[in-house]
């Protein structure tokens, strides 16, 4: 499947959990539960918009995004991590509340089978999203399958109170699971504010990928060829690589711009998803660069 079809598949669990924890919040009267249907809400409004950033992101390149459009997968997982700073936010305040006014819980049974139905779609959902992220490298699917990981170990941590409450009949324990819930998510929304934040600021790749760059420039490299200034970025599921080529001068263009073509495929070829930009100088050339620049 496309990314777009996960992110529409996770808007339709999303839309399906909201219903159930919500009837499980309305079944039992337990915070603890209220907070697991907020983050819901959150993973919708998430999912929506990474499914229009990843729309935003697949258009091709025009005279005013001459790079493209890949970096739009960035506001998606930044505007989430800010949903889930809100919600955790509203959680705490309903927890406190509850804290101070204790509340009996009320037909436990039924809201923990909800639960726990809503807690099975979100694993098995976020699962599959996980492994479609890694595969194509998409920051937009990879933030909303972590955050459907939260969602479910939060859901587990609910129940597991829950559980508690029923068998000591301390109904102070679910507003203290709903507190710990909000800070767990915040944690979360750190993370990927910190993910977005990187990525907009073109972050290196990561460092298996740069090793498998080198191995492969290591290859071409000659006593009359050698490489140097490499530079790297990641703009959403798009990778870039920079660096200079230097040859002997007396070579034909011809020559230069063909064994050229040759190390720009390998390596696209060893790395994904890379665009490689590879100048060529004469051996006896060296380029004056901005600092800041890490030669290889």
């Amino acid at each position: 499947m496309q990314v777009s079809t996960y992110l529409k598949l996770s808007v339709a669990v999303a839309l399906a959990t909201i219903v159930l924890k919500t009837g499980a919040w309305w079944l039992t009267g337990s915070v603890g539960l209220l907070s697991d249907a907020l983050e819901s809400l959150v993973n919708l409004a998430g999912a929506m918009f990474a499914l229009l950033m990843v729309t935003i992101a697949a258009q091709p390149a025009d005279a005013d995004h001459p790079y493209g459009h890949h970096k739009a997968e960035y506001f998606s997982s930044g505007f989430e991590g800010v949903l889930i700073f809100a919600a955790a936010l509203a959680i705490i305040w309903a927890a406190v509340q509850r804290l101070l006014e204790p509340q009996p819980l009320q037909t436990l049974g039924w809201g923990l089978t909800l639960s726990l139905l809503a807690t099975a779609l979100n694993g098995l959902l976020a699962w599959s999203m996980l492994r479609k992220a890694r595969e194509v490298r998409s920051i937009a699917l990879e933030g909303d399958a972590r955050h459907l990981f939260t969602d479910v170990w939060t859901s587990v941590g609910v129940v597991c109170g829950l559980l508690a409450v029923l068998a000591t009949g301390w109904t102070w324990l679910d507003p203290l699971i709903a507190i710990a819930v909000a800070l767990n998510i915040l944690r979360e929304a750190a993370s990927l504010l910190r993910r977005s934040a990187d990525g907009l600021m073109d972050r290196a790749l990561d460092p298996d990928d740069q090793a498998r760059i080198r191995e492969v420039l290591a290859q071409f490299e000659h006593r009359t060829i050698r490489f140097d200034h490499l530079v790297t970025r990641r703009a959403g599921q798009r990778l870039f690589v920079d660096l200079h080529m230097h040859m002997p001068a007396g070579w034909t263009l011809g020559r230069a711009a063909a064994l050229r073509a040759s190390v720009e495929q390998a390596l696209m070829a060893a790395v994904p998803g890379l665009r490689a930009s590879i100048q060529l100088l004469p051996a006896d050339v060296e380029a004056h660069l901005d600092e800041g620049r890490n030669p290889l």
